[in-house]
């Protein structure tokens, strides 16, 4: 009767911690989803960040960009990558970017958003942060997810800790694809 006493408070407690951090929506990988290919394309590179919308309306977005882009590389995959969000300096083909769009609107896909058609909800000042992530190879959008935190600014610890939690269901590397499965244990 005791330890459930005490279980019951720890069990909120914990809870209660990972809701403040932020919640992650659901995900979806298109078939042509590898994160070996994404290791590959983003390891000792730079990976652009194509940023739309506004994560903060009462802030100017030009200092929140500047702002995420840190917290973004503190919370960055495993992969050796550098955040950025400068064009490459020649077009590329396949050309790989991370999309965020914030505020989204309810209708946008993102198979639109990689061909670059991006729509917004009006901004609205104390809404929470709320973003629409997607990772694109040309126009195909191969993952995709939301997220969204109550952060009052960039410089907001629950901004990195979302960003971490995002990344790692954006850049999924399932133990299933790392490892093939073979046959009475033989490798």
């Amino acid at each position: 009767m005791s330890f459930v006493r005490f279980a019951s408070p720890l069990v909120a407690l914990v809870m209660a911690g990972c809701a403040a951090s932020g919640t992650i929506g659901g995900a979806y990988y298109d078939p042509a989803y590898d994160y070996s290919e994404f290791f590959a394309v983003t390891d000792g590179r730079n990976f652009q960040v194509v940023m739309a919308g506004a994560p903060f309306p009462n802030q100017p977005a030009a200092q929140v960009q500047r702002a995420l882009l840190p917290v973004m590389q503190a919370a960055k995959p495993r992969p050796n990558l550098t955040f950025t969000y400068a064009d490459p300096p020649e077009p590329q083909r396949p050309y790989y970017r991370m999309v965020l769009v914030f505020e989204a609107a309810n209708d946008l896909t993102a198979a639109s958003v990689c061909a670059g058609e991006i729509r917004h909800k009006p901004p609205v000042a104390g809404r929470p942060f709320n973003v629409f992530a997607i990772y694109c190879r040309n126009d195909l959008a191969l993952s995709q997810t939301t997220a969204r935190t109550n952060a009052t600014g960039p410089y907001d610890p629950q901004v990195q800790t979302l960003f971490a939690q995002l990344f790692l269901v954006l850049f999924d590397d399932p133990p299933r694809r790392r490892f093939p499965f073979r046959p009475f244990g033989r490798w």
